[in-house]
């Protein structure tokens, strides 16, 4: 579900970077870059799912967002007010319209309350209650609202499983009535089949109380399940915007095509089709690639793409990607998907 209205979340050339190692006379400190010139929006009632390997700079990207970090240069704006460089005082009025759903709830839970009370202190920091029993009341629906029950409310987190852990999370966002939620890795580190129970919940809540949300995932089997678009980052840069829909029909950049192919489809066709893995390491974020940084891993590299750095360009249909060869990646996807396959039957 997407909207023509302002965008709920505008980023415009959002970076963070970070001093590594010790100060020397010689060389100063050398500088990692783990989000380098991201821009995108999210339209109310929008999901955009954000994916990549490990490293690339997704999570430092979401708490940028959220403003958990400051951005290096660059600017994050919220429903029209620009919060790049707000200070903590400022930004307390409007944390409760942007919430986080964390990768680990063991950890971003405290373990020496119970859950009613984790859920009375959201309430509580933001008044959200007029009194005890409008509290209890809203705890209640709360925890319905995310398929746990009263009998939860008297429980610690460690009595809990890793869903229901991961529900209460859940609940305590929505218990601030955000506008946003910022979901890094939520499901990661979940069984499958309880995978797709919480990625059911949030798809739920979000048509029913119109959220937008920034999901994060190095999977694009639950990046599919839960977006409208979706984003692919590398190396602290964005390569590849689009509907989700025509993303997985075909992407444009190598690296999104190789992210695809890398994952198993479980069809009749399983005997020829192979999940293939990306070759070669990812460089180090300290010392990108010169012009295109996949380029030291990518099929089609050419002379160019070593020494100029390709723009994100707007290919129609909304359709971004910062390739010099995206027509042929895209004249490559329709091969693909023109090519007879063996039948089983």
């Amino acid at each position: 579900m997407t909207s023509h209205a302002a965008p709920v979340l505008a980023i415009r050339d959002l970076s963070k970077s970070f001093p590594v190692g010790r100060w020397s006379f010689v060389g100063g400190r050398r500088t990692l870059r783990a989000v380098d010139g991201v821009s995108f929006d999210i339209a109310a009632g929008e999901t955009l799912g954000l994916v990549g390997e490990s490293g690339c700079g997704k999570s430092t990207l979401a708490r940028c967002v959220a403003r958990l970090l400051e951005p290096s240069s660059g600017s994050v704006t919220f429903a029209g007010d620009d919060i790049t460089h707000r200070s903590m005082r400022e930004m307390r009025p409007l944390r409760r319209l942007f919430q986080m759903v964390f990768q680990d709830p063991m950890a971003s839970l405290n373990p020496r309350k119970r859950v009613g009370a984790i859920l009375r202190d959201a309430l509580r920091i933001q008044s959200m209650t007029k009194s005890r029993q409008d509290e209890r009341d809203r705890i209640a629906r709360l925890l319905e609202q995310v398929g746990l029950s009263a009998a939860h409310t008297d429980r610690f987190t460690h009595e809990l499983s890793g869903g229901q852990r991961q529900r209460v999370g859940i609940a305590r966002a929505l218990a601030l009535e955000p506008r946003l939620i910022v979901a890094d890795e939520p499901v990661s580190a979940l069984d499958v089949s309880v995978q797709a129970q919480i990625l059911n919940l949030l798809k739920d809540l979000q048509e029913t109380l119109g959220l937008s949300m920034l999901f994060i995932s190095h999977d694009l089997g639950v990046i599919r399940h839960v977006s409208d678009r979706v984003g692919v980052m590398y190396l602290g840069k964005l390569v590849e915007l689009a509907p989700a829909e025509a993303f997985y029909d075909g992407p444009l950049h190598p690296y999104s095509r190789a992210l695809l192919a890398a994952v198993p489809t479980p069809d009749a066709d399983a005997e020829t089709h192979q999940a293939r893995t990306i070759e070669g390491d990812i460089p180090s974020p300290l010392d990108p690639p010169s012009g295109c940084r996949f380029h030291t891993r990518c099929p089609m590299a050419a002379e160019i793409c070593g020494r100029v750095e390709p723009i994100l360009k707007d290919y129609g249909g909304n359709r971004l990607a910062a390739c010099h060869f995206a027509t042929a990646v895209s004249a490559g996807n329709e091969a693909d998907n023109a090519r007879p396959h063996i039948s089983r039957e």
